[in-house]
């Protein structure tokens, strides 16, 4: 795997992200919207089973291609598997796609308002095993619940010592401080997000570059400046549980965020749909995201592909 031709892509290349990473938590209820019921499964390894061979039916669609997806990101279970007898990893990148792979095991409890990551003693066995893989980057995520100074600053410090953990294998880290969609004041703990970032940017050595996961801000182009960063690969904007509509309403008046979704991406696939129906459906839900992704508009509207042009 080229990883020069793999960092032009990521850099420059026209398309979004597919998060592909659910993990334990959050892997029933994804099930569940594909149609698949808990009663379905009467272990944790059934369970990824099913999760994973979604996956496969998704990354093996004729519309998953690096003409639209630049890039995939990757549960641990879904690195190590196959998908038409290859490794996912080589499978992808076949196709174009660009594969990342999620490194946090999920969250300590709230705090100060955030929720930190919870420690990752296995992490450089795990990123060595990676870039054995073909893996490009990595993904991790926190949580901001509240504009808190103390708490944000935490979740931002940690973030950028874990990614400098993360470069030191080679790898692209992608840094996800999530504000949550539900926060009380979102607007302000966006504010102060923005602010840490910067300050933690500007401190990074020369030549380093990280790319940054963010909830689409409250305010359109509030992180232009962190678009335009020199430390900054690429900035990605998460769904955050709103509609595939919705984010790309919001996606497209935000200029240099592409998309990185997960729940939005997969909004309506069904376990007992045809090949045809499946394939029908991703491709409009792909088509949907690439346009949020890649047209922007100075006046803050979003036109869906085949719907009527609406204001943001």
């Amino acid at each position: 795997m080229n990883s020069q031709t793999m960092a032009a892509q990521i850099t420059r290349g026209d398309g979004f992200i597919a998060a592909l990473d659910q993990s334990g938590g959050s892997t029933p209820g994804a099930l569940r919207l594909y149609g698949i019921p808990d009663t379905a499964y009467t272990d944790e390894a059934k369970m990824f089973t099913f999760m994973h061979e979604m996956r496969v039916r998704i990354m093996t669609s004729p519309a998953f291609t690096g003409a639209q997806v630049l890039a995939a990101i990757l549960f641990e279970n879904t690195m190590d598997g196959q998908a038409n007898g290859m490794p996912v990893p080589a499978f992808l990148w076949e196709r174009g796609v660009v594969p990342f792979l999620k490194v946090d095991k999920g969250l300590e409890a709230e705090k100060d308002g955030v929720s930190l990551m919870k420690p990752m003693p296995e992490l450089d066995v795990l990123l060595a095993r990676a870039v054995t893989l073909g893996i490009f980057g990595t993904k991790m995520r926190s949580t901001i619940n509240l504009p808190s100074q103390e708490g944000i600053a935490a979740v931002v410090k940690q973030q950028f010592e874990v990614a400098a953990q993360i470069a030191g294998h080679g790898l692209m880290p992608i840094i996800e401080p999530e504000v949550l969609i539900k926060s009380p004041d979102k607007a302000g703990a966006e504010a102060i997000l923005r602010a840490e970032i910067l300050k933690q940017l500007d401190a990074l050595p020369d030549g380093r570059q990280v790319m940054l996961k963010l909830t689409i801000p409250a305010t359109a182009d509030f992180y232009r400046e962190l678009t335009q960063h020199e430390r900054v690969a690429r900035v990605v904007a998460l769904s955050g549980g709103y509609s595939r509509t919705e984010a790309c309403r919001r996606l497209a008046a935000n200029h240099g965020m592409i998309a990185s979704f997960s729940r939005a991406l997969t909004e309506g696939l069904q376990h007992s749909m045809s090949d045809a129906a499946f394939d029908a459906a991703l491709a409009s839900s792909i088509a949907e995201i690439y346009q949020a992704s890649t047209k922007k508009s100075d006046k803050g509207r979003y036109d869906p592909p085949g719907q009527p042009l609406y204001s943001i």
